[in-house]
C-alpha cells in the first residue's frame, strides 16, 4: 500500500475529499517528524512508539573487496508496536 491509496483509504473512512484527507496526511508526518527531529518519543497508544536512537560508529568490511572500512555514528529512527497492533495483525 502506497501513500496515494492510504489517502483514499483515510478519505473514504473519516468522509473527507482525497484533498482534504492529503493534507491531513500530510500534517500527520510533518508533525512526527518534527518531533522526532527534536529528539522526542512520538507515542501513539495502541500503534506504536517512534524514536530516535544513536548508533555508534563503528568497523564494517566492503563486501566486494573485504577491504574493513569505518562505518559513521549517525541517528535512526526506531519503531515499536504498540499491542493492539501486534494483536491485530497475529490475529
Amino acid at each position: 500500500m502506497n501513500k496515494g491509496e492510504i489517502t483514499a483509504m483515510v478519505a473514504e473512512k473519516a468522509g473527507l475529499t482525497k484533498g482534504q484527507a492529503a493534507a491531513a496526511l500530510d500534517a500527520f508526518i510533518d508533525s512526527i517528524k518534527e518531533c522526532l527531529q527534536k529528539g522526542e518519543k512520538v507515542s501513539l497508544i495502541g500503534f506504536g512508539t517512534f524514536q530516535v536512537v544513536e548508533r555508534e560508529a563503528r568497523m564494517g568490511r566492503n563486501p566486494k573487496t573485504g577491504e574493513q572500512i569505518q562505518i559513521p555514528a549517525k541517528k535512526q529512527v526506531k519503531f515499536k508496536p504498540g499491542k493492539d497492533l501486534s494483536e491485530s495483525v497475529n490475529s
